[in-house]
């Protein structure tokens, strides 16, 4: 017998879906983070300042592909807060991309033609120290406010923008019908073509990409692109594959978007590897970063010859739709800059 996909909009169960009892057994002390892997020992280099002001979040799944008494492990890496954020840096601020100077509502983002971006939520399911909206003022500034109406009124009354991006924050880390209720009111503007999802769940919580999200996707009326965020190979494993070739079999376009970081992957070797995972798990390389400058980050910023030369032997090495776009986003610009 051939069954009903489940409704996005069903009243909730009385018990919370697995994704949301991971989320919230999540790792949130920096030292219980370090004792599961044997590394009691980095304790001492652990910031309780940064911590506070840009908390630890990393889903327990995502600590289990981090390799164990492993103190430079890269994964580890981009979620560990050290002392290192709290150093003042000239050149890195609270806001490296512009995004209050794009502001065009609350919530709404217009930097580029054609394209508007929703700040659907602040909520991520992991903290990543490299974060470019660290400090974004969330509390003010959520398209999510009031039902999403002002959003939607001033995308309905633009006719030159035919896509819109959902970010955050992770927009992920939302209730399915929370996000059904934004699509739904989209719908009726004849004027998009494409939605467009940035999202780190389906990497670092796999258990996201459930049946209730999976039906709302496929009965969206636009072509579907979802940017993950991978900077590693190592972030892939078995789960996270599943979790992709759902979405695929949903007819959801996946990309790879990835962070240039020191100390992660600013080598040819494990960017070469970074493309080659993603692709084998359906994830077509897309964009390489160059780091945005927000202060706490510096400490992973890689200089610009050296992150054009890793990209030029990278280039060299794979076919070239393995090979992301180096791009740097400039304040003011009418797109990435490439490097």
């Amino acid at each position: 017998m051939i069954t009903a996909a489940p409704n996005p909009r069903q009243p909730a169960p009385l018990t919370p879906p697995r994704w949301q009892q991971a989320w919230r057994d999540a790792v949130r002390d920096p030292r219980e983070l370090l004792s599961l892997l044997g590394l009691e020992a980095m304790a001492e280099r652990v910031s309780d300042q940064a911590a506070a002001q840009f908390p630890l979040r990393v889903p327990r799944g995502f600590v289990a592909r981090m390799r164990h008494g492993d103190p430079t492990d890269p994964l580890l890496r981009q979620v560990l807060p050290l002392d290192e954020e709290m150093r003042p840096v000239a050149g890195f601020g609270l806001d490296a991309v512009g995004d209050a100077a794009a502001k065009k509502g609350t919530g709404v983002i217009q930097k580029y033609r054609g394209r508007a971006l929703l700040v659907a939520t602040g909520s991520c399911a992991v903290n990543c120290r490299y974060c470019f909206r660290r400090h974004f003022p969330y509390a003010d500034e959520t398209a999510a406010r009031d039902g999403w109406r002002e959003a939607v009124d001033l995308i309905r009354a633009d006719p030159g923008i035919d896509e819109v991006l959902l970010s955050g924050g992770d927009p992920l880390s939302l209730a399915t019908g929370k996000l059904a209720e934004l699509t739904d009111a989209l719908a009726t503007i004849p004027h998009l073509k494409r939605l467009r999802i940035h999202s780190r769940l389906p990497v670092v919580l796999p258990e996201r990409i459930d049946d209730t999200l999976l039906a709302w996707l496929s009965s969206l009326p636009w072509p579907v692109a979802l940017v993950v965020h991978a900077n590693h190979a190592n972030e892939f494993d078995d789960a996270v594959d599943a979790a992709l070739a759902r979405l695929r079999r949903a007819g959801v376009h996946l990309l790879n978007q990835a962070v240039l970081l020191r100390g992660v992957n600013d080598s040819v070797d494990v960017l070469a590897a970074l493309s080659e995972r993603s692709f084998a798990a359906g994830v077509l390389p897309y964009y390489l970063h160059q780091l945005d400058r927000v202060a706490g980050v510096a400490h992973f910023e890689v200089d610009d010859d050296r992150a054009r030369a890793l990209h030029a032997a990278l280039a060299a090495r794979l076919s070239g739709y393995l090979v992301p776009r180096l791009v740097r986003e400039i304040p003011g610009d009418t797109g990435k800059r490439p490097l």
